[in-house]
């Protein structure tokens, strides 16, 4: 079920409306990441005091040298800092993804619309414990060795997996409804999350998972619940 609701997010990631939202997350992720890595350039440039002198160059100061060092953390930072930022870019397409799926794949059980705040602020919580999760891992990496990934990708398709399901879950129903639904097929949606995770990791393409996350999630509800599902 979860392959066939990845197969059919990829089919609708080419149709007009879903293509818009992709070429959108496209340019605020790269936007957002050109932001951090200008701003972390230009405080370490600022701010990190002292120098050395190399015989034959001359004066070398350390705020310059590790300004431009800083560029090579940007790979770095965008493996730990994508699946946050599909958590927040959650909130901003969410609705228009699961709008635009729901119109051409289940036209009889389109849902309703989601309060913009409440999704956004929902996404910004589940955001913060993502950074938490990121943070986790950098610190236990040392501890865990090998096994740093299997908390790093578990815990995030856990989190991205109860985000991304609840928000096409609540289109249609209460929320105790959904939150119960989202855990009876909690290993499911983990497993959803899980491969989204992954994605999320992969240079590139990880621009455009969080509308293929919203697609697959919307796509997954639907599976789950059949067309059937009566609107709130």
């Amino acid at each position: 079920m979860v392959f066939i609701a990845l197969s059919r997010a990829l089919g609708d990631m080419m149709r007009p409306r879903i293509f818009a939202l992709v070429l959108t997350g496209i340019a605020l992720t790269i936007g957002l990441f050109i932001a951090l890595q200008a701003g972390a350039f230009f405080l370490i440039r600022t701010f990190v005091p002292g120098g050395f002198t190399l015989p034959f160059w001359g004066p070398i100061d350390f705020g310059s040298v590790l300004s431009w060092a800083s560029l090579a953390l940007f790979p770095l930072i965008g493996f730990f800092l994508m699946a946050p930022v599909a958590a927040a870019f959650a909130g901003l397409f969410s609705e228009q993804v699961a709008d635009a799926v729901e119109d051409t794949h289940y036209p009889a059980a389109r849902g309703q619309p989601l309060d913009f705040m409440d999704g956004l602020l929902e996404s910004l919580a589940v955001m913060g414990a993502v950074i938490g999760v990121a943070l986790l891992s950098l610190l236990t990496m040392p501890i865990l060795g090998p096994f740093s990934p299997v908390l790093f990708y578990g815990a995030n398709g856990w989190l991205l997996g109860r985000e991304f399901f609840q928000m096409a879950a609540r289109r249609h129903l209460h929320e105790p409804e959904a939150t119960a639904l989202r855990k009876i097929n909690n290993a499911r949606i983990t497993w959803a999350g899980v491969l989204i995770a992954l994605l999320l990791t992969v240079p590139v393409v990880n621009i455009v998972v969080p509308v293929l996350a919203a697609a697959t999630f919307t796509h997954l509800f639907h599976l789950i619940r059949g067309t059937s599902v009566p609107a709130r």
